[in-house]
């Protein structure tokens, strides 16, 4: 990333407090931050891991003894660090400490805007080794929050000084709303109307923690002062406000945790009142295919009156012929069904006919020869 590029970003974070080694030993314990010495005699780095993301330093002798509290001092990027200051000078900004120079590290200004809140101005040294240019923008620091006494003004002054928009407005209450800033289209802080007239004018800085809760227990038992208790804020952030030992004021921001899909649940198996045992759903039943239409029938066509006559009289006997009634329906069945059992029985009817026929002639015979003229000489 160039100086160009670093215009108007939140680059570094340094605490001015009265107790540099209680402080070390307070935010060491709520972050797992640790501090090592810098380049500089007096200034401590605090280190993430092996990423510096702060500073660390004893309040300057100007300072101390007056009623400024304990702060951490926001530092903004600019790739000119006098031009910067100039500029601000013009639009109503103080110039609090003059642009100076760290070796292998860059230049420095510190300012204060028109309505006095203090902040720095800062521009690394590209020409120094790798990882000790600049302070690195992957920052646990997520959020910046201006309370003062001019939203309006403050505004405008720092957007001709570093380009910064403005956002979207959240309304507070009893008249007061809450102005987002924005950075080349994303939200990085924002700003509201001080309601306490005895407070300066002053920046907030937010440090991303993994659960909010359990960080402001852990300030409140090793002698922080709570300020505002965990609390939701629009887009399901929460936050929270802390005091340290010292008197340093800092925020605390929990990110919304991200929501996994929804599942559908598996049907689950139930248990019988009766048995106790474990019935598992009935499967849906399979739609039944649809029933296959019979083809219909053709009917006859009626034949003509005159030939269905002439064929019934050809073919009828007269009924006294026959020496039996004509029959339909049931009765045809009945009557085919006793003739098949007649035929069946015929061949032995006609041969005991035949015998019985065959016994009268013979006895007709023997009487007409005993008759005979023949017979009776």
């Amino acid at each position: 990333m160039s100086n160009a590029d670093l215009l108007g970003l939140f680059v570094w974070h340094e605490l001015m407090t009265t107790d540099p080694q209680g402080a070390a030993a307070f935010y060491s314990g709520l972050f797992a931050w640790h501090t090592q010495p810098s380049s500089t005699p007096g200034y401590r780095l605090w280190m993430s891991g092996s990423m510096g993301v702060g500073g660390l330093m004893t309040q300057p002798d100007e300072v101390r003894g007056t009623a400024t509290p304990p702060s951490w001092l926001i530092y903004l990027g600019t790739a000119d660090v006098d031009a910067t200051v100039e500029a601000a000078q013009r639009l109503g900004g103080r110039m609090l400490k003059g642009p100076t120079d760290i070796p292998g590290t860059g230049r420095f200004a510190v300012l204060s805007d028109p309505q006095g809140a203090a902040f720095a101005v800062f521009t690394p040294d590209m020409s120094a080794p790798s990882g000790a240019a600049a302070p690195s923008l992957a920052s646990p620091f997520s959020w910046h929050e201006l309370a003062t006494t001019d939203p309006q003004g403050a505004l405008d002054f720092y957007s001709q000084l570093f380009g910064w928009s403005r956002g979207p407005t959240h309304d507070m209450g009893a008249g007061n709303s809450y102005q987002i800033i924005e950075h080349n289209g994303a939200q990085v802080g924002g700003l509201y109307r001080l309601q306490d007239p005895s407070k300066p004018p002053y920046w907030l800085t937010y440090v991303k923690v993994d659960t909010l809760d359990g960080t402001v227990s852990a300030a409140r038992a090793s002698g922080g002062q709570i300020l505002q208790e965990p609390h939701e804020v629009p887009g399901g952030d929460r936050v929270a406000r802390i005091l340290d030992p010292q008197g340093g004021a800092i925020a605390l921001h929990e990110p919304p945790k991200a929501v996994a899909p929804a599942r559908t649940p598996a049907p689950r198996a139930r248990k019988t009142a009766a048995a106790g045992t474990t019935a598992r759903p009935k499967p849906a039943a399979r739609p039944k295919p649809a029933a296959k239409k019979r083809p219909v029938a053709k009917r006859a066509k009626p034949k003509p009156a005159a030939r269905t006559a002439a064929r019934a009289s050809a073919t009828r006997r007269p009924a006294a012929a026959k020496g039996r009634v004509r029959k339909t329906g049931k009765a045809k069945a009945a009557a085919r069904s006793g003739a098949a059992k007649g035929a069946a029985r015929r061949p032995k009817v006609l041969k005991k006919a035949v015998k019985k026929a065959v016994r009268k002639s013979v006895r007709k015979a023997v009487k007409k020869a005993k008759r005979s003229p023949a017979r009776r000489r």
